[in-house]
């Protein structure tokens, strides 16, 4: 190893990678089955699909007006 390293020309987060969660997810049936169509389509695998559009909603401040939900 080097007594010391020249960062000068470094890029502080290059290779950070958004921490992943593993969770469980009630989702209907046919919704489900809609994703994994579009991953096959896609070549991707329906979670990341699902991921990116949540993703995307969220980001384009996606609000969902929830009436008469239960507490």
């Amino acid at each position: 190893m080097k007594k010391e390293y020249d960062f000068t020309g470094g890029v502080r987060g290059k290779f950070h990678r958004p921490k992943k969660l593993q969770r469980t997810l009630r989702i209907d049936a046919d919704i489900l089955e809609y994703f994994e169509r579009m991953s096959r389509a896609a070549g991707i695998p329906y979670q990341t699909l699902i991921n990116l559009s949540l993703r995307k909603f969220a980001n384009e401040d996606g609000t969902i007006t929830l009436s008469g939900s239960k507490k």
